[in-house]
């Protein structure tokens, strides 16, 4: 593989994979600043159920990206690709190199290929879908969309709530569907930075199941439940909102507002978080160029250190 300063570093995997940890241990050998790539840990005041580092790990390393949006407002993979773009160059411009990492593989997608120019979010129609859904399940609104967008249905796994939703919503705003949209919309043109992807992947997916389940129930011990009462209770918030629909979060608020107990929501909760992980393997394997680490074998470190070494050479 033939390394230019144009190139930009990725660690990536699913949820559970290590990522973090990775990145860290590329943080004691070389001047990195990373840029964290998710969809939750951009909310302020919700740190727990994001796993965000802690006060300490960002006191060693910068952390971009992190606690820039109240749970109150939204933050599109649009704006992150803009952001991503400003912060690579103002990073290599203070001697740094800058490291993506994370697993909100739409934000890569955004970065890598560019975005279609879609209509903005319907909050009325959203919240009419959501009741349905509520009614019917994800699996009916998924039969739903594919009544009028067969492609962009056969996109989407059938409880993929929030595509399915704003696939819908789309159609149902204007009339015409998100296949449509994105064919009378190409992306913009990309720039000139060279994705490199090191993924964490398991070889056997019901240990990585096992890391999540303990993972969460830690969370659990950790105060989780109460992270989010104190989001309930502000009253502004809603759980058609991107923030509280974020994995871990949606089932401790339906907990709280009564719809379930806290040990169903905990299932509720580790089901969708494995969930996720088959989704953002999915989203891997359709890039045949990354590089793949075992991210349940020996010497995981070691060898995303020997990784990084060639790449911090050539950089």
């Amino acid at each position: 593989m033939k390394l230019s300063n144009k190139n930009l570093l990725c660690i990536t995997g699913p949820t559970a994979s290590g990522k973090s940890a990775a990145t860290a241990a590329i943080a004691n050998r070389w001047p990195i600043e990373i840029i964290n790539v998710d969809s939750a840990s951009i909310y302020k005041d919700m740190d727990i159920g994001t796993a965000k580092p802690s006060e300490e790990e960002r006191s060693l390393v910068h952390h971009h990206l992190l606690d820039i949006r109240d749970p109150s407002e939204s933050y599109s993979a649009a704006q992150f690709r803009t952001d991503v773009i400003k912060l690579v160059y103002e990073i290599k411009a203070r001697g740094n190199t800058p490291v993506l990492c994370g697993g909100t593989m739409l934000y890569y997608k955004a970065l890598k290929e560019g975005l279609s120019q879609l209509p903005s979010a319907d909050m009325a129609v959203r919240q009419r879908i959501d009741e349905e859904a509520k009614l019917k399940g994800w699996p009916a609104m998924h039969k739903l969309l594919e009544s009028f967008d067969p492609n962009a249905a056969k996109r989407l796994a059938p409880n993929d709530s929030q595509r399915i939703q704003r696939a819908i919503e789309i159609y149902l705003s204007t009339g015409k569907t998100m296949t449509q949209w994105i064919m009378e919309n190409p992306p913009e043109p990309g720039h000139d930075m060279n994705l490199i992807f090191l993924s964490l992947e398991p070889k056997e997916r019901s240990e990585l199941h096992n890391r999540i389940a303990h993972r969460y129930r830690s969370m659990i011990e950790m105060g989780l439940v109460e992270e989010v009462k104190k989001l309930y209770k502000r009253g502004d918030l809603n759980i058609n909102m991107p923030s509280i629909r974020c994995v871990g979060y949606r089932q401790i608020w339906q907990h709280i507002q009564g719809d379930y107990n806290l040990e169903t929501a905990i299932e509720r909760a580790i089901a969708a978080t494995r969930q996720l992980a088959k989704r953002q393997l999915t989203w891997l394997r359709s890039y045949p160029e990354r590089n793949v680490i075992n991210c349940l074998g020996d010497n995981v470190e070691a060898k995303v250190i020997n990784f990084a070494s060639t790449f911090m050479k050539n950089k």
